[in-house]
């Protein structure tokens, strides 16, 4: 039996060297390393790895093009179905998804397909210019609200069909959470804008400084002249512990945090007028990506340490393995089985300790989840300058309240039909984190890909436009 050629490692930055900048860690691959991991793909007759993958982005075939030394046609052909490679390729858990069923990983390691991703779509933007796309329109107008990872795919998959869009963005940048919420060291902003630059080359229109549901409403926008309507203004309403001391200073929201750290770029003070106060001791409470996030951003901007506290244990961290193994090796530590309990502050109002209890795992319940139970008696504390809530983020409501007939949950997530990405009043769309809450921007892209194309067929219906 031939032995299996192990996936092609990424260059990074030296651990000592990256917590000093923030730079990007995963360098990429050159062309010879691209050329050899592609060349690992088994050109199966049956592939697996597109039915893992949200957006449907023909991979055999991009590979192929790979292995032929056809760069920039391997990015083409990506981008035929997903607009946005690059920032996939970055910050997608291929992992979980296409790599996980890909047929050579049952036997060794899977094609590294978001790394070749990457290589395609980087190849692309380093020896290609992107020209305005000559797009007939045909369709109907459509307002997106949101420019965030589903409301850019809506965008790009409407205007390819023809549709007149414009994206209403409340923030001074487009991107969403892509600009705000992923540190540049994992997701550099010059990459997010050229992907908006590629939505834009279709004939997007992009209004920026626009919070719909106060510039206008939903039903003021149908008034306007838009056929159908898209909401995906994610989810940047921070979650809180509830807990005394939550209000010291130096204890801040991961998403103040996170806004302040990169679209403002406090990374660059005093270049950029957005200081930030990070104290020699951090304390991030929470284990997913955007605790790993905050938690390597405090070491860049000066901690000396920094620490995970989480209430479950390793096993249940919801964070990518990858940024888990990063954040290890930058010597962030981790407090599992912990959760705070309150904050304690000095005469002055500045955060000095956290008080902790341990926690054990109960039995699985019916669900085959492991609840966190506290000890009683087993109080400690944790000495802290700063603390960083990291525990998932909610819809703001400013939509929610000003759409009448607009179904939510208890959470404040819109409820929509799930075969079609519907609300309940016609024409109106939602996809992304304002549906599902906080989750990946894969799965916030595959939820706008299929908005689109109810979106398609319902304006063609309400036009009467035969196909």
């Amino acid at each position: 039996m031939t032995a299996i050629k192990s996936q092609v490692d990424m260059p990074r930055q030296e651990p000592n060297e990256r917590i000093k900048n923030f730079d990007e860690v995963a360098i990429g691959y050159n062309a010879e390393m691209a050329l050899e991991e592609a060349s690992r793909c088994l050109n199966c007759p049956k592939p697996q790895c597109v039915k893992g993958c949200p957006v449907e982005v023909p991979i055999p075939e991009f590979i192929k093009l790979i292995k032929e030394g056809n760069y920039i046609s391997a990015a083409k052909k990506i981008k035929e179905k997903n607009s946005l490679p690059a920032v996939c390729g970055r910050v997608c858990p291929q992992e979980d998804q296409c790599q996980k069923n890909c047929v050579l990983g049952i036997r060794g390691d899977p094609i590294a397909i978001g790394r070749l991703e990457r290589f395609a779509s980087d190849w692309e933007r380093k020896y290609s210019k992107i020209e305005k796309q000559e797009i007939q329109f045909k369709g109907g107008r459509v307002a997106v609200i949101g420019s965030g990872p589903a409301g850019l795919t809506v965008a790009a998959d409407l205007a390819k069909l023809g549709h007149k869009v414009t994206i209403f963005e409340s923030l001074h940048a487009a991107g969403g959470v892509l600009m705000y919420g992923i540190p540049e060291f994992r997701l550099p902003k010059e990459i997010v804008q050229y992907e908006v630059e590629y939505v834009n080359s279709l004939g997007v229109e992009i209004k920026l400084d626009s919070t719909i549901g106060r510039l206008a409403t939903i039903q003021e926008l149908f008034d306007d002249g838009y056929d159908a309507i898209f909401i995906g203004s994610g989810a940047g309403l921070p979650n809180f512990l509830i807990i005394p001391g939550e209000n010291l200073k130096g204890v801040y929201s991961a998403n103040e945090f996170l806004i302040r750290t990169n679209l403002m770029k406090a990374y660059k003070f005093p270049e950029y007028d957005t200081p930030i106060r990070v104290g020699k001791r951090v304390g991030v409470i929470g284990a997913g990506n955007v605790a790993m996030d905050s938690a390597r951003c405090a070491l860049r901007l000066g901690a000396e340490q920094s620490n995970i506290i989480y209430r479950r244990g390793r096993d249940e961290m919801p964070a990518r393995i990858e940024e888990v193994e990063n954040a290890e090796e930058e010597g962030i530590h981790f407090e599992f089985l912990t959760n705070p309990i309150r904050f304690i502050g000095n005469s002055r109002g500045f955060l000095e300790k956290v008080e902790c209890i341990h926690m054990k795992l109960s039995e699985p319940d019916s669900s085959g989840r492991r609840r966190p139970e506290p000890i009683p008696g087993s109080e400690f504390t944790i000495e802290l300058d700063t603390a960083i809530i990291a525990i998932g983020q909610s819809p703001n409501p400013i939509i929610q309240q000003t759409t009448q007939g607009l179904e939510t949950t208890r959470h404040g997530t819109i409820i929509v039909n799930e075969d079609s990405m519907e609300t309940k009043i016609p024409g109106v769309f939602a996809g992304g984190d304002v549906v599902s809450g906080a989750a990946t921007v894969i799965s916030a892209m595959g939820a706008g890909k299929l908005a689109a194309k109810s979106m398609h067929q319902y304006i063609l219906s309400k036009k009467g436009i035969l196909q």
